[in-house]
């Protein structure tokens, strides 16, 4: 597919603001599920992403939408809504052109909501603000347009205002990634350069490696080589999920898809690294990801605080084999 048909897009969004259940809406709107095929948290494939509501990985899937009379391919990078796990975003907006910025209709802009909004205006995105939960019995459409305005600095004056749960505005919303998300840049004729952004272990098919081509094209039976790892592999498969895993004969550049080559341990895949062609190489390496910075810290205090002392006592380090225990507090 062309590039200019394309889009690559992220949800960036508050925990519990509505992310999810507004990604699947928009594979049910498009057609890339059937109303019997819907169900709650579709990209959400992991145990641990159903059983608590949240999602943790990242996920790519290719939806497919005609408009005025083309046909648009809309790469979504899903990403995770929770503070743990902001690097995860991070990822997702390398590979993206735009993100699509949730805020609840009545909670307004949280504190993830700032911190993944600089992210994306970090990365150089097109962010389209959508004010969710529309038909909550009380909402704040218009001071939450104040907050993203004032607190973010994005101009909310044409934020699409949607209900993901009852499916309202959700055409608005593919209409608006085509309309003022950039299409991707790349020249399908350079040499090969495609982002790692996420991998995933298969039983059957070894690692799964997540790309992002930015130039050239990739298919099976290409040898490629990770550029950081200096590793050598003949590709086996390359697909995309729309939104089951589907085989394809190349990916281009612009699009975001998986790479099978046999790879049995996941740790030889490296996020961040760059795929290119052994025989005709790229000169240098994509910028990749920046060190994740630690988010959530851990104390260990007693019950009770006579106890104290005998805490100290007990991880006071000792003996050859020492280990750095740290108490706060």
């Amino acid at each position: 597919m062309k590039p200019e048909f394309i889009r690559n897009f992220s949800i960036i969004a508050h925990i519990d603001h509505g992310k999810s259940t507004l990604s699947d809406q928009l594979l049910l709107k498009s057609g890339a599920i059937s109303q019997r095929e819907f169900q709650e948290q579709i990209l959400d494939d992991l145990d641990v992403e159903r059983e608590r509501g949240i999602t943790v990985k990242a996920r790519a899937v290719a939806i497919e939408t005609p408009y005025q009379g083309n046909t648009y391919q809309l790469n979504f990078i899903d990403t995770p809504g929770h503070v743990d796990f902001h690097y995860e975003v991070s990822r997702s907006l390398a590979a993206c052109e735009g993100a699509l910025l949730v805020v609840d209709a009545f909670q307004g802009v949280q504190a993830q909501t700032v911190a993944n909004a600089y992210a994306a205006i970090e990365a150089g995105l097109e962010i389209i603000p959508v004010i969710n939960k529309i038909d909550l019995p009380v909402v704040r459409i218009d001071e939450v347009k104040e907050e993203i305005e004032n607190i973010i600095g994005l101009d909310a004056s044409d934020a699409l205002l949607v209900s993901a749960k009852s499916g309202i505005g959700i055409e608005e919303c593919i209409e608006a990634i085509i309309q003022r998300i950039p299409a991707p840049k790349g020249d399908p004729n350079a040499p090969l350069k495609a982002l790692v952004f996420d991998s995933k272990y298969d039983h059957y098919r070894g690692v799964m490696t997540y790309v992002r081509v930015m130039d050239g094209t990739i298919k099976a039976r290409d040898k490629i080589r990770f550029m950081r790892a200096a590793t050598v592999h003949d590709v086996i498969e390359v697909g995309q999920f729309c939104p089951h895993m589907t085989q394809k004969d190349v990916l281009g550049p612009g699009q975001a898809g998986y790479v099978v080559t046999g790879i049995k341990v996941l740790g030889n895949v490296h996020v961040g690294d760059t795929i290119t062609h052994q025989g005709n190489q790229a000169k240098e390496p994509l910028p990749g990801y920046k060190q994740p910075k630690q988010m959530v810290f851990c104390g260990m205090y007693p019950i009770d605080a006579t106890d104290f002392e005998k805490l100290r006592r007990r991880t006071r380090p000792h003996g050859p084999q020492r280990r750095r225990v740290q108490l706060y507090g």
